[in-house]
Parts: structure tokens; C-alpha cells; sequence
């Protein structure tokens, strides 16, 4: 594990990592959210895909989830802005009373694209929140984590650190 962190400079000032030296490779991450909205919230979304004044909650929470994607760069002060060459979004339910959101991104660069993962899943999931709150406060955004990374000069796999806890 490494210590270090990279956003510092020498005189540990924030500052952006520079990545001119660096080969563009293709790269791509995954990361997940779990929305713990409670068993008569869930049971009521899968059963009609519950259609609220502000649209269909999955569908909407996809979109918002992949226009953050594209604006990570603009919510993270010390992200690179990349090229996305494709996003994906899903979202299924994990048992009675949870939803979980996988992001995955792809894009050629010199830098990962964990936060453009890490950012869809969490704004997907605050996208039910808003759509769901009237119904219940009680609903939990949980375990926001990234999956997987692959490109660059390390990869990462949850399933592998984790001992195949992960899920």
C-alpha cells in the first residue's frame, strides 16, 4: 500500500498530479453503491418502476448518474477532466430492501478513472434518495466503493483484496 499522497506537493500544497510523462493506455474502473431504501419502497419500485413528478426513479437516476460522470472533473478539485469513451450504469435489486448501482467507465488517457466510477454510483444513488424521500427519510447510502480498476501501472480488484468479501 502506498503511503503517499498524491495530490500534495513538496511544500504539501494541494496540487494536481502531473500526468504529461505518462503513456495514454485505456483504462477503466467500476465502482458501486448499495441504497438501502426499505422493503415497501422496493416492493412499490420494482413492482411498476414507480413514476414520480420528476420521471421514472432507476431511469433518471442512470442519467444523473452519467452526467456526473462527465462533470467529475468540475465536482473534484484536483481531478484531470478525461474523455469518457463509454459509461455504463445499472441498477437491480440485492435483496428486499436494497438496490445496488455498479458504474463502470472506460476511456484511453494517462490517468484512472476511479473517480468518474466512484462519482456515478454516488450520485445515481443520491438520485434515489431525492426521488424516494417522500416516501421515507430513513432510506441509507451505504458502501460507496470502487470495485475495480484496471490500465495504468496498477490494477485493482475488490473481490481479490477483499479475500472475496466484497459483495
Amino acid at each position: 500500500m502506498n503511503t503517499e499522497l498524491s495530490h500534495l506537493d513538496s511544500k504539501n500544497n494541494p496540487a494536481m498530479v502531473d500526468v504529461g510523462g505518462k503513456a495514454t493506455t485505456l483504462r477503466a474502473a467500476k465502482a458501486q453503491a448499495i441504497v438501502v431504501l426499505g422493503e415497501e419502497i422496493l416492493t412499490t419500485l420494482n413492482a411498476d418502476e414507480l413514476r414520480t413528478a420528476k420521471g421514472p426513479v432507476f431511469q433518471t437516476a442512470i442519467i444523473a448518474g452519467t452526467m456526473a460522470v462527465k462533470k467529475t472533473s468540475d465536482l473534484i478539485p484536483l481531478c484531470h477532466p478525461l474523455a469518457i469513451d463509454g459509461c455504463k450504469i445499472e441498477i437491480h435489486s440485492h435483496n428486499t430492501s436494497e438496490v445496488i448501482i455498479t458504474c463502470t467507465i472506460k476511456t484511453e488517457g494517462k490517468t484512472g478513472a476511479e473517480m468518474e466510477a466512484l462519482t456515478g454510483a454516488s450520485v445515481a444513488a443520491l438520485t434515489i434518495y431525492d426521488m424516494c424521500k417522500a416516501m421515507s427519510h430513513g432510506i441509507v447510502i451505504r458502501e460507496i466503493k470502487l470495485l475495480e480498476k484496471h490500465g495504468g501501472k496498477s490494477n485493482y480488484d475488490h473481490e481479490v483484496s477483499s479475500g472475496g468479501h466484497g459483495k
